[in-house]
């Protein structure tokens, strides 16, 4: 299982320090939220900031999550700035696949996520075209939220669907949690909060690599 701290929680004044301390700890991916203020109500981060990231931690996988209304405007600029895994939402109102595939053209792994209220049926026909998906387990938009434990069956129904890639969480993701998100398939765990201020991250990653 693989744990993605979110920089969302990290203190932007000392970015590289907090990023640094997740490394130490053993951290498999960062994962780099960009919040465009118009699909979710908040701003958040740029191309710049994940093309400083991948510059200054290279061997370091940047887990990229475009919460935007026209991803379709960005893909290149974040795959070209280091993107790893590069996530769109399904919500959106364009053509979802061909994105998805355009992004794992360029050698990238591509994400699809869900909010809350999108049920599982409705992404079947998108599967095929990703090789993650995220699971929010929250209303995106915001970090420190409340994880909404409903979202388990949704992971229970991607793979009573079929689907074998990643199934990746967000949202309120915690060590009281965890357990019960691997029991329903998670792959990568999206932790923000629970990550950036625990007082031993290094035991909590080697205990959520033990899942």
């Amino acid at each position: 299982m693989k744990v993605a701290p979110s920089i969302l929680a990290a203190d932007p004044l000392n970015m590289e320090r907090d990023v640094q301390r997740m490394i130490d700890a053993g951290t498999d991916w960062l994962h780099v939220d960009i919040m465009d203020a118009h699909f979710v109500p908040n701003l958040s981060f740029s191309p710049a900031l994940a093309e400083a990231l991948h510059k200054r931690f290279p061997g370091l996988p940047l887990d990229v999550h475009l919460m935007m209304d026209n991803p379709e405007k960005y893909i290149g600029v974040f795959i070209d700035a280091g993107a790893s895994v590069l996530t769109i939402h399904a919500e959106i109102d364009a053509d979802v696949a061909a994105m998805l595939d355009h992004i794992r053209s360029r050698g990238v792994k591509a994400g699809l996520s869900v909010k809350p209220g999108t049920p599982a049926e409705s992404i079947r026909h998108l599967l095929p075209h990703a090789d993650m998906v995220l699971v929010m387990t929250v209303e995106p938009g915001f970090g420190g939220q409340k994880f909404n434990a409903d979202m388990l069956g949704k992971l229970d129904d991607l793979r009573q669907m079929g689907y074998t890639g990643l199934l990746e969480a967000d949202g309120g993701v915690s060590m009281g949690n965890i357990a019960a998100l691997r029991e329903h398939g998670l792959d990568v765990a999206v932790m923000g909060t629970a990550m950036f201020r625990s007082a031993d991250p290094r035991a909590d990653m080697d205990a959520i690599h033990a899942l």
